[in-house]
């Protein structure tokens, strides 16, 4: 671990940390570890916060084509076990209140959280969405998807027709990783939509930003949008750090 960012272990005492690559999402960190929301900004990473206050640290990614514009990063499936178990069990809490019969998770790292919570809501299985083409899939439960991680790819995302009779009038809960533009999210939707699908709510790890709020509206203006964790579009200042923009 490097020194450079503002960590605070203690309301007396204050000392500097930062982090190695590998070294992100790998520990839950006591409430208040980490100066929040100063003022004084962010240099390499940002610390969001869980419901009862213990924080995860996020890298912070300069998104592409922008010198100004970033976000903070979760990449699912490199964190360690202790912080998937953590964001599945506050996604879990969010969830409960829905009753949910169904849980359909979104490909690629909404899969393992869509998998721990239906598991820790008592379910036998859950339904996976996919991105690689089946010979069985059918080209009318198919929607093209675009991501913010992956600029240059379009995917298209397919729902599995054998999956529909566990879905058909079922109270269906929509898992991901992380919404933020909302383009991924509006296509999945509409592909539900393709299938007379639903869902009751949308839990994901990070609500990151408010750019898929309008989208999401617009499709689905009475779908719960929850999170466990919320970080907010990052702008970088002539100081050289990054603070919230949106």
């Amino acid at each position: 671990m490097l020194i450079n960012s503002p960590l605070r272990p203690s309301a007396s005492k204050v000392i500097a940390l930062s982090f190695l690559p590998h070294e992100f999402w790998q520990t839950v960190f006591p409430a208040g570890s980490f100066a929040h929301d100063s003022g004084e900004g962010f240099s390499d990473f940002y610390p969001a916060a869980l419901s009862d206050g213990r924080q995860i640290v996020l890298p912070i990614r300069q998104l592409p084509g922008s010198d100004t514009a970033a976000v903070a990063s979760l990449i699912v499936n490199q964190a360690s076990f202790a912080v998937e178990d953590a964001l599945v069990n506050a996604m879990a809490e969010l969830a409960h209140p829905f009753a949910p019969d169904m849980v359909i998770g979104v490909p690629t790292l909404g899969l393992p959280l869509a998998n721990g919570l239906a598991r820790h809501l008592g379910h036998a299985r859950m339904v996976a969405l996919g991105t690689s083409r089946k010979f069985w899939y059918r080209a009318e439960l198919s929607e093209p998807m675009y991501s913010i991680t992956s600029p240059d790819q379009t995917k298209t995302i397919f729902l599995d027709p054998r999956m529909l009779p566990l879905l058909e009038g079922r109270r269906v809960l929509l898992v991901d990783d992380v919404v933020s533009s909302g383009t991924s999210a509006s296509a999945v939707l509409r592909l539900l939509a393709k299938a007379g699908i639903a869902p009751v709510a949308m839990v994901v790890a990070m609500l990151q930003g408010k750019r898929w709020q309008a989208p999401l509206a617009t499709l689905a203006p009475e779908l719960p949008v929850l999170g466990a964790l919320a970080s907010p579009r990052l702008a970088k200042h002539a100081d050289g750090r990054w603070r919230a923009s949106q």
